[in-house]
């Protein structure tokens, strides 16, 4: 039975997993070490097919791929395997190592919270060069694929997301998986707002990726998700679709029918040795799932554009260079040099280099719920520690005027610092940019699946920052905050909103 226009679910999940001064010293959860579980899923008794590490550089600089917002899909266009080995390895490769006592932490191409790695990936393909068509799962730790399903299933993608015309007309879809007790083990009933984060990053560089590769992407939100899960044969008390990318554009039509949907029963090597169950995570999901393409296109149904009240400050305009006068850094540079800043320096940074970060990460994002074209459902609050030519203080970005709003003047690291969890790193930085949403409203529009789409969003935003502070030679971080405290201090503007998100950016120490 739908669920999906009861809106009191996401209510009750997000009044209950709100992080506030009490709620963090009075919480007795402590990290089983022991019982961590592994940031990878292996089906032990599939075999391997390797993908190519060897790939051409793009050349595409990387606040350049960052800012595109559209690729011509007139013509046809499908990747091949190399192309499809660069678009996995950008978005959730290992990038790099860290050794320790003990033991040895391996990174991945975009932040995670806790470096958890909770989000898996799955190809759908037909027939491209050099691979079969089928459904796939990518194998991390390999760097390779396990075929799950021989033969073109495009078709189930194409019903289940009610004929979105990118999904019928990609070669390729990569569908975006959440592991609910991977990422449970530190973060607990939280878990399901991470989610959207941690897609989203990754979403943020495969959207930036299939851009330098010259690839039509857009992300889709709307699906039956009962379909995708049988699709995947997933295990959906523990793992559910979450979001799907279709890449490519072909011309052909997809096959009338897909072969059957038979049960896999494929054995799976243990997260850990025991799983802790939060019902919180699974009702929300279930509160926000789409059980038939009806209601995915009634969904989908364009918006409009909102009107923004007139700012009552004079705005204070962005120093938007020219891409000749930004660093040109290649995406894959850029991807490989990222991380998640532990300790900014307390130095600052140039107006310049924020309003870049600024415009290239808000340009718009091609997504079945931004509707019409460059609409964003967060809004951008920032607090400014550190930027030359720009005074301290609270500031409002006004996206469509490429504007700052002055809400409030005076040094404020402290209290970003406070706002972050009473973190250092917020109140190091240069910048803290807060992703504040107008749940309300969102609900109307989009019924419980709503939240999922406002925290996507916001971890795709957030990605983008992570990649245009990279590509000027900075720092970012991605980070969790006490969720009324922040709303509270951006009002009167943020009355009636929610806090979503959190990125601190500056030089890192």
């Amino acid at each position: 039975m739908p669920t999906n226009r009861d809106l009191e679910a996401a209510w009750k999940y997000h009044n209950a997993t709100k992080h506030s001064y009490a709620s963090v010293r009075t919480n007795p959860h402590r990290l089983d070490w022991d019982n961590k579980p592994t940031p990878y899923k292996i089906y032990p008794t599939l075999e391997v097919t390797r993908l190519p590490r060897e790939a051409r550089p793009t050349g595409v600089a990387a606040l350049s791929a960052i800012a595109t917002t559209k690729v011509s899909s007139g013509k046809q266009s499908q990747p091949n395997l190399e192309s499809l080995a660069q678009l996995l390895f950008l978005s959730a490769g290992i990038t790099k190592s860290k050794k320790y006592p003990g033991g040895e932490t391996f990174f991945r191409a975009a932040a995670c919270t806790g470096a958890l790695y909770e989000i898996e990936l799955y190809v759908v393909c037909g027939d491209l060069p050099e691979l079969a068509a089928g459904v796939y799962h990518f194998g991390v730790a390999e760097f390779g694929l396990r075929q799950l399903r021989a033969g073109d299933y495009r078709q189930v993608l194409a019903h289940a997301t009610g004929n979105e015309p990118a999904i019928a007309h990609a070669p390729l879809t990569i569908i975006c998986t959440g592991t609910y007790w991977r990422n449970a083990w530190k973060y607990q009933a939280r878990t399901y707002r991470h989610f959207g984060w941690d897609n989203g990053t990754i979403l943020a560089n495969l959207l930036a990726a299939s851009v330098a590769l010259g690839l039509p992407v857009k992300v889709v939100c709307g699906f039956v998700d009962e379909e995708i899960n049988r699709l995947l044969d997933l295990d959906t008390q523990r793992e559910v679709a979450f979001s799907l990318a279709a890449i490519g554009h072909t011309r052909g039509t997809l096959p009338k029918s897909s072969p059957g949907l038979p049960s896999l029963g494929l054995p799976l090597i243990p997260l850990s040795k025991t799983e802790v169950d939060y019902p919180a995570m699974r009702e929300m999901h279930g509160a926000s799932s789409l059980t038939s393409a009806d209601e995915v296109m009634a969904w989908r149904r364009k918006g409009r554009k909102e009107k923004r009240a007139e700012p009552k400050e004079k705005l204070i305009s962005l120093e938007l260079a020219k891409d000749s006068e930004l660093p040109g850094d290649p995406l894959e540079e850029v991807i490989l040099r990222r991380g998640s800043t532990r300790q900014f320096a307390q130095k600052p940074i140039g107006v310049s280099q924020l309003s870049a970060m600024l415009d290239r990460s808000t340009r718009g994002i091609p997504a079945d719920f931004l509707t019409p074209a460059g609409s964003q459902l967060n809004d951008m609050y920032l607090i400014v520690n550190a930027v030359e030519g720009l005074g301290t203080g609270s500031y409002f970005y006004h996206r469509e005027k490429r504007a700052l709003e002055l809400l409030r003047h005076g040094n404020l690291r402290k209290l970003a610092g406070y706002l972050g969890l009473e973190q250092q790193l917020p109140a190091d930085g240069s910048v803290a940019v807060f992703f504040l949403a107008d749940l309300r409203k969102i609900l109307e529009r989009f019924g419980n699946r709503g939240y999922r789409a406002a925290q996507l969003e916001a971890g795709i935003l957030g990605g983008k920052l992570y990649l245009s502070a990279y590509a000027q030679r900075l720092g970012a971080t991605g980070l969790t905050f006490y969720d009324d405290d922040v709303v509270r201090f951006f009002s009167p503007h943020a009355e009636g909103k929610i806090a979503v998100f959190l990125v601190a950016l500056g030089k890192s120490a």
